[in-house]
């Protein structure tokens, strides 16, 4: 048994989802493998995901390794933060200049630095926001790549012992310090009673950098030098990558 672990925007998502890469994916499944996405997507996102893209797969790790679900969609891993550094995190968030902090816990929670932009159920500001008793990760978004960069030095100078930061591109991932997409497919090795060497991993940003020097790795063509230069080889598109492992 292989384990294909690929990460979603820009690598299995790179030019939308067609039936050759559903095609591909149940050929490797077929075959006795595991097919898993690895994302920086929450929950939710992950369930509409594979109600959209009507993708058949083993596993979805989703918030950067902190949650993972089954094929059902049943979480079967829940890796949460202390919610009493919800608040300060993002108080911070907003004095480096983010708009606003996506909370992913269990209420809908988006947090905005400006009143105005509050005009749904589920969002708020810093001082109406309901208590937040913990959270798998916190997302925010930057106007640029170097400015993101920098941010992300801020939180982990100042949230370094509770929380990982992890750009990816302009936007932020923040999940407790212990994980990255590594440590969320080692936790799905766990779960599989797998082995190491059974796993490729597939990405193209900076939030793949952990999965792609921890495992045998694929980088998508497409993807920042950083990561093709840490991948062991590249490839066009996942289906590429699982006809060239099914050979």
């Amino acid at each position: 048994m292989k384990i294909i672990a690929s990460d979603y925007d820009g690598t299995l998502n790179h030019g939308g989802i067609d039936d050759n890469k559903r095609t591909a994916i149940k050929k490797w499944r077929d075959s006795g493998n595991v097919f898993a996405i690895v994302s920086g997507r929450g929950m939710e996102d992950a369930l509409n995901i594979l109600k959209k893209d009507n993708l058949e797969i083993d596993y979805f790790v989703a918030t950067n390794g902190a949650v993972i679900l089954n094929s059902e969609g049943e979480k079967i891993s829940d890796i949460r933060c202390d919610g009493n550094i919800a608040k300060p995190l993002i108080k911070l968030l907003f004095e480096c200049g983010c708009p606003r902090g996506c909370v992913l816990t269990d209420f809908p929670c988006m947090i905005y630095a400006d009143k105005s932009k509050c005009k749904e159920k589920g969002e708020y500001t810093l001082e109406n926001a309901p208590s937040i008793s913990y959270f798998n990760q916190i997302s925010t978004a930057l106007p640029d790549y170097k400015t993101a960069e920098k941010v992300t030095a801020i939180i982990k100078e100042n949230f370094g012992e509770y929380v990982n930061p992890m750009q990816n591109g302009t936007c932020i991932d923040i999940v407790r310090s212990d994980m990255d997409k590594a440590k969320g497919i080692y936790l799905l090795l766990d779960i599989l009673n797998a082995k190491y060497e059974d796993v490729i991993a597939v990405g193209d940003n900076i939030n793949d950098t952990a999965m792609i020097k921890e495992f045998r790795s694929y980088a998508m063509d497409n993807g920042v030098d950083f990561i093709k230069e840490l991948a062991d080889s590249t490839t066009e598109s996942v289906t590429e990558l699982i006809y060239d492992e099914l050979k």
